[in-house]
């Protein structure tokens, strides 16, 4: 198919990635007016009285990202989610610094649990992902009904299986912090089963609240679920250093000079804090609050999708559909944390310093990954909404114009820490660890020069999760981890002794290799012919579209 073929159906091609994503009949617009009858009226934007009636809201939401520039739209989707994820670091930094006042065994026990629910959360993220890509594809192909169906089906599926997960953490928490290198009988194993236990225990909150963004994203309404994570942060911050610390000597009381309200509460209630428990108690409440919040605006009808309860029904289609658009991304995000579990393993062959330094730059990089996911996850849903419209040429471009803007931008940003390298990782140590600067920095000089490379796969990747082409952008996505970083980082660490500076080559070729693999299948284009099995011109402009196609879910 070339790129700017709009005349025809995007056909299933052979060695694509799988099934169609949407299933649309093409139907005849039976009711459509004749040359006998007479014209309607029009008004005032141009539009008849009987298509401004017929319009839906899916029609208005489609035409801000199938219709006209590409641009604009992409940087207002793109811009709250930048900020969505710069407040969700601010869950992580509150819980640490709070969770630091306690002592450095609470520290370390949250370290311990983190991983196992990282992975964990990482199975049910890629089914909250398959919500945005079936609900921008639907929305793209203008069907209301098959939104608000798909997204309780989404709903419905998550919290199942948020249910399932719970049960596998509280169990096999003790076991796996245990795994993990933890004593069994010390007091760090035993908070960090605590930790973990509770978490899951609160895993609806978070999963209620993740897939309501996945949805409302999908939907392209990224403004709301940012209002709503403001919310839940503040909620977060206020919480924290109480159900950590208690009342007595709390140090956010002493800050602002009420420390005497503090001594007086902790004398009525005798509350001293609940540790690192209490850090999970108040992301689940917290979380839980904006979930209770965005299911009231779901089923409100209050943020354009409505979803009714019938929905929230498991439908063993549906929920096929799901599994198949989403396992992969589960796949995919789960080995990007395994990965560094084992680039870590590599370089604690080397050295402490080593180790401390790769964490150093990875946080650096971290402040980099900002706007490359946000960016990432607005090109998912405008791909997604042109890919239903039956619009693949609109598709390709978006993705285009995020990475010419990203590149463009990550060329300076890359060059500038590159050349800075070693005083901007002093920023994140204290006290005199040349060492582990010294490793970081060098981390920085082989890989930031190539964050405008990576910028240009995760575009094609938030491209080809639009698409619904989930499993070949697993493909890549491990080609790129395993293939090519940890071998090379392996053979060079292990076998050629070339210490850290192995793996920074290593990380630095992945970023290469994956953009070089990602062009070459974005080029290929059958990432989009093998997702929507639909007459584009079903979801076209009214006035040059003579067919009309419904989309159903897949049967």
């Amino acid at each position: 198919m070339s790129d700017g073929d709009e005349s025809s159906p995007a056909e299933p091609t052979g060695g694509t990635d799988g099934d169609d994503v949407i299933d649309a009949e093409e139907t005849t617009n039976a009711d459509e007016v004749t040359d006998a009858e007479p014209a309607d009226r029009t008004g005032g934007d141009g539009a008849t009285e009987s298509e401004a009636a017929d319009r839906t809201d899916a029609d208005e939401q489609a035409e801000r990202f199938t219709e006209g520039t590409l641009v604009w739209p992409l940087l207002t989707l793109a811009g709250p989610l930048v900020a969505t994820q710069i407040l969700q670091t601010l869950y992580n930094l509150a819980d640490a610094f709070w969770v630091g006042q306690v002592s450095a065994d609470a520290i370390t026990a949250v370290s311990f649990a983190w991983p196992i629910v990282f992975l964990l959360i990482s199975v049910g993220g890629g089914m909250t992902a398959a919500g945005t890509i079936l609900v921008s594809q639907y929305t793209g192909a203008r069907d209301d009904e098959a939104v608000g169906h798909v997204a309780g089906q989404t709903l419905g599926f998550v919290a199942l299986l948020s249910l399932g997960i719970s049960i596998v953490g509280i169990v096999s928490a003790p076991h796996l912090i245990t795994l993990l290198g933890a004593d069994p009988d010390g007091a760090v194993h035993a908070m960090a089963t605590d930790y973990t236990r509770v978490t899951f225990l609160g895993l609806w909150a978070m999963f209620g609240f993740f897939v309501f963004q996945a949805l409302l994203r999908g939907w392209g309404d990224t403004k709301t679920p940012m209002y709503l994570t403001i919310g839940s942060v503040g909620l977060n911050l206020v919480l924290d250093p109480f159900f950590i610390l208690g009342f007595a000597d709390n140090p956010l009381l002493l800050w602002v000079g009420l420390g005497g309200l503090g001594e007086t509460l902790h004398a009525a209630t005798g509350f001293s804090g609940w540790g690192v428990v209490g850090a999970a108690v108040a992301t689940i409440l917290s979380r839980g609050l904006a979930a209770a919040v965005g299911m009231w605006l779901l089923f409100g009808d209050h943020v354009g999708i409505t979803v009714a309860l019938s929905d929230l029904r498991p439908e063993f289609a549906s929920v096929r559909k799901i599994v198949r658009v989403g396992a992969p991304i589960s796949v995919e995000q789960s080995t990007q944390a395994l990965a560094i579990t084992i680039m870590t393993a590599l370089l604690g062959l080397v050295s402490a310093d080593a180790v401390g330094g790769f964490g150093i730059a990875n946080r650096v990089t971290t402040l980099v990954w900002f706007p490359l996911v946000g960016m990432g996850m607005a090109v998912e849903t405008v791909a997604g909404q042109n890919v239903g419209a039956g619009r693949p040429d609109r598709a390709k471009r978006v993705v285009l114009y995020a990475s010419a803007i990203l590149v463009a931008a990550f060329v300076v940003v890359g060059a500038v820490i590159a050349v800075y390298a070693a005083p901007i990782t002093g920023l994140f140590v204290t006290g005199d660890d040349a060492a582990i600067v010294g490793h970081g920095a060098d981390y920085l000089r082989w890989v930031a020069p190539t964050y405008a490379i990576m910028a240009i796969f995760h575009m094609i990747n938030g491209g080809l999760h639009g698409a619904g082409a989930t499993r070949l952008s697993m493909g890549l996505g491990l080609f790129a981890l395993w293939g090519a970083q940890t071998v090379i980082a392996a053979v060079l660490i292990v076998w050629v002794g070339m210490g850290a500076t192995g793996a920074w080559i290593g990380v630095a070729a992945a970023n290469v290799i994956a953009a070089l693999a990602g062009t070459a299948v974005f080029a290929w284009g059958g990432w989009l012919d093998s997702v929507v099995d639909a007459d584009p011109e079903a979801n076209a402009d009214p006035e040059q579209a003579g067919t009309g196609a419904t989309a159903e879910p897949a049967e």
